[in-house]
């Protein structure tokens, strides 16, 4: 017999968003622009020139199984949500720095 694989979430699907578009798509433009200029997180944003802003679509993710030893697991986990994209950070730093050309002495 075959067994049953359900799989849960703590916070529901995460693909869905918890944005209330249409409270946002209400918003005029220039309650938009009131908004951003009370934001104090937007201060140090204001000023730049977003027009020579690229898109940039991060690289596609690959699923693996992979054993690593414990302590190293437990280190990335302690600090907090997105420990498997820090690892993926360290390694990706990993790889950048052996793909650089040696210099000649």
């Amino acid at each position: 017999m075959k067994k049953e694989h359900i799989v849960t979430r703590r916070w529901g699907d995460r693909r869905k968003g918890k944005t209330d578009w249409a409270r946002f798509d209400a918003l005029t433009d220039e309650e938009i622009e009131a908004s951003i200029a009370n934001d104090p997180d937007w201060a140090e944003f204001k000023d730049i020139d977003w027009s020579d802003a690229v898109l940039v679509i991060p690289a596609k993710k690959k699923a693996i199984s992979i054993r690593l030893d414990e302590d190293v697991l437990a280190y990335f986990k302690s600090e907090g949500d997105g420990y498997q994209r820090r690892m993926n950070a360290v390694l990706r730093s990993y790889m950048l720095q052996k793909a650089k050309p040696k210099k000649r002495a």
